[in-house]
């Protein structure tokens, strides 16, 4: 213990007698970035102890075991700007001994190193900065030449309005919670230290909002406090009506949709909470929010259009969760959307689905179907590598009195009230009252009524290199999405180039996504312009009057 209160002083302690001499020599010779001390010296002290395990910077941790560098050790008018400046104090010291020997000297590096927990190699840390350079691709009539540059609110003039056409835009954006920022504070140790406060971030999150200046916003991990103090009034003061949920239990955040009140007029709003304290396997506060808007249009008829924002489960393997809250989204969906004549009214689904493409989960929502029989439940939203060890999903994953059935609708059906007779019913009314079978019950097979189809094509048609909407120092992949109902004209034609119709809904336009590479040179996300570690997703739709 004497020995250790010696080095946490940064002394070590004799070999003969009770005295005690420093670590290091007091005179440093080198005052380049990097500098030296001879090894031997270094070795004696401490013991052919291994040091470069045990290294931390002095004043970040309440503990500092050796060697601990003290202002003492150097004179007073030169400190070693690598290791002390403020503009840098987050890096490590790169200890470099395995290859030393008696009289090799110890290199300490002034450049960031990953320690063994999932940081981002080598080959992605970057000192550039910049900006990211985003562009609008237009669809419209498969015009694939016709793009802007970001921000051009110059639309191309065969995607322009007219009478009988209603366009719109829709951002989906993770802003990135502050709480849990700072709780899980090593996804982003290649940041620097003040981009990442609030103070700084909401400004630029802000100031994303209005350049875009997108008709529906879809946001998530909105955080409570600030979404009452500062996210609220700023929306508002731009002609937003901002419609939120908050997770359940104590979690500090929740989902928000916005809209212009320019463009909308608001006809329900339907909170959905996955948790549910009688089904043990929905013990996990996520939630959805879905809203039924009607345009502002000199219509007699106006449509509607159903919006849904939603995050899903992170946890990689509990797929069996994350099915059952896109199931129980897909439900009020259903429920929202359903119109007298039995069809669905326009739908855009948004959020951060924490699923990658191709995944079991994501196809799902695309193609409208599962068979889950024999799936690892580790497998489902395609973010763990191997299945080995894992259970596979259980038949079926949820149980009876969740009161959705393997369609994803509620099994007490909620239809508008048609004065009629039971032997007024069609055979496809009867089918959609929704009452299950028992051998439907026991089927691996799910469904859902709607066809959806995804606003991005996820790899780039020319490289095949993916898109990216998340990067931190872990990963770089998918997990945010903009779905919205679709009929394919043209399977054939490439990836993200087809234009898409259901109930006169028709994608026009999209901001460009970016590549793993892109993001590095900018020092992934957060950054100094973009700060959160999510890109806005943003689309624009025309509505068919």
């Amino acid at each position: 213990m004497e020995a250790w209160r010696c080095v946490r002083r940064g002394y070590g302690r004799c070999v003969v007698g009770r005295g005690r001499y420093p670590m290091l020599p007091h005179h440093q010779k080198s005052l380049a970035r990097d500098w030296t001390t001879p090894w031997e010296n270094l070795q004696r002290c401490c013991w052919n102890r291994h040091i470069s395990s045990c290294m931390r910077w002095p004043g970040h941790y309440s503990r500092a075991p050796y060697p601990y560098f003290s202002s003492r050790h150097f004179s007073l008018n030169w400190r070693p700007p690598c290791l002390f400046e403020s503009r840098t104090p987050f890096q490590y010291w790169n200890w470099r001994p395995d290859n030393l020997s008696q009289t090799s000297l110890i290199h300490l590096s002034s450049y960031y190193i990953m320690n063994s927990e999932g940081d981002e190699p080598s080959s992605k840390r970057r000192k550039h900065q910049g900006t990211i350079q985003r562009h609008w691709e237009y669809l419209c009539n498969h015009n694939k030449d016709k793009t802007k540059i970001l921000g051009d609110k110059n639309v191309d003039p065969k995607c322009e309005d007219s009478d009988d056409k209603f366009d719109f835009s829709v951002m989906s954006y993770n802003i990135l919670s502050q709480d849990l920022l700072e709780d899980n504070s090593h996804l982003y140790r290649h940041c620097r230290r003040p981009v990442l406060h609030w103070s700084f971030r909401f400004p630029n999150i802000l100031k994303e909002i209005k350049h875009f200046d997108a008709d529906v916003l879809c946001l998530q991990e909105v955080q409570e406090d600030h979404y009452g103090a500062e996210i609220r009034p700023s929306l508002e003061s731009l002609g937003y009506h901002c419609e939120y949920k908050m997770r359940t239990g104590r979690k500090p955040d929740g989902c928000a949709i916005c809209f212009k009140h320019s463009k909308f007029s608001l006809l329900s709003v339907n909170p959905v909470e996955f948790y549910r304290h009688d089904v043990p396997l929905l013990d996990r506060d996520n939630v959805g929010l879905v809203l039924l808007l009607q345009p502002k249009i000199p219509s007699a008829a106006s449509p509607v259009i159903c919006v849904a924002n939603t995050h899903l489960l992170y946890n990689p393997r509990r797929g069996d969760i994350k099915l059952t809250q896109l199931a129980m989204l897909l439900a009020e969906i259903s429920s929202v959307a359903h119109q007298k004549d039995g069809s669905f009214c326009p739908i855009v689904m948004c959020g951060d689905f924490n699923s990658v493409p191709g995944s079991p989960l994501y196809s799902f929502i695309k193609e409208g179907k599962l068979n889950y029989e024999g799936l690892a439940i580790g497998k489902v939203s395609g973010q763990e590598q191997s299945s080995r060890g894992q259970r596979i999903l259980s038949i079926p994953i949820w149980p009876p009195n969740l009161g959705i059935s393997q369609n994803c609708v509620y099994e007490v059906q909620q239809l508008p009230k048609v004065e009629k007779t039971d032997s007024d019913l069609t055979q496809t009314e009867l089918d959609k009252t929704e009452v299950l079978v028992t051998a439907e019950k026991l089927s691996s097979n799910l469904q859902h009524h709607f066809s959806l189809s995804s606003v991005y094509s996820h790899y780039f048609p020319d490289t095949g290199i993916p898109e990216v909407t998340t990067c931190h120092s872990r990963s770089a992949i998918t997990v945010d999405y903009i779905f919205y109902s679709a009929e394919k004209e043209d399977v054939a034609r490439q990836p993200g180039a087809e234009v898409a119709l259901v109930g006169g809904l028709k994608l026009l336009a999209r901001l460009s996504l970016l590549t793993e590479q892109d993001l590095w040179t900018v020092n992934g996300l957060p950054n100094e312009n973009n700060s959160s570690d999510h890109l806005p997703l943003l689309a624009k739709f025309r509505l068919e009057l």
